[in-house]
């Protein structure tokens, strides 16, 4: 036998390409879509996070967040590596109306979303729910565990949120990375099922 070759098996790693996935991650004013993606992130998140003003009373809705001071007025983004041939580029939408005319651009190239809700506002949530039902874009609703809200079982969300069938929804609590994690890793394990068997090859690794 040539002794430049080897029966070792090649590494696994080798033989997968590297995949990229774009994301939005959305929800209603408040809800913590800033906060997820940075506590998931694993490179410092970019913000645009501004003061609220005067200019915004009567415009924007804080009802419920009065100690809220600061609104997302163009995106969030982050990164996280859910395993070491697939990343995951996040985009967090603005939640005020009067910024959604920048949702259709952030969702330019976006294969899935994650739909952050806020058990105690539920009616936030269902504009972004509408959004991409609208445009056929896979979701997830990711409840997040806010320390003076009830927990509900799945069910009782989805039927709340009239979502059609299919559609995962967990609790997770947004400053938690291992939690956020396993919101994202729900929502690529939805992507590759909805894909079909072509790409079962890329089924993701839940362990951090």
């Amino acid at each position: 036998m040539d002794s430049k070759h080897s029966d070792r098996p090649a590494d696994d790693s080798d033989a997968r390409p590297l995949r990229a996935l774009k994301l939005l991650v959305s929800g209603g004013f408040g809800v913590g879509k800033t906060t997820f993606v940075g506590s998931v992130s694993e490179v410092r998140p970019l913000r645009t996070e501004e003061d609220l003003t005067q200019a915004g009373v009567g415009v924007d809705d804080t009802s419920g967040l009065e100690d809220k001071s600061t609104t997302t007025v163009a995106l969030d983004y982050g990164r996280i590596s859910i395993r070491d041939d697939l990343i995951l580029y996040l985009f967090g939408t603005p939640g005020q109306d009067r910024f959604w005319f920048m949702w259709d651009e952030l969702a330019r190239g976006a294969l899935g979303a994650v739909v952050i809700a806020d058990t105690r506002r539920l009616e936030v949530s269902f504009q972004a729910i509408d959004f991409f039902e609208k445009r056929g874009i896979p979701f997830v609703v990711a409840a997040n565990r806010f320390d003076d809200a009830e927990d509900h079982p799945s069910g009782e969300l989805a039927e709340a949120l009239d979502l059609d069938p299919g559609v995962p929804v967990l609790s997770f609590d947004a400053r938690s990375r291992t939690s956020g994690k396993q919101v994202l890793v729900t929502l690529v394990r939805n992507l590759i099922a909805n894909a079909g068997s072509t790409h079962t090859d890329a089924h993701p690794d839940s362990g951090s």
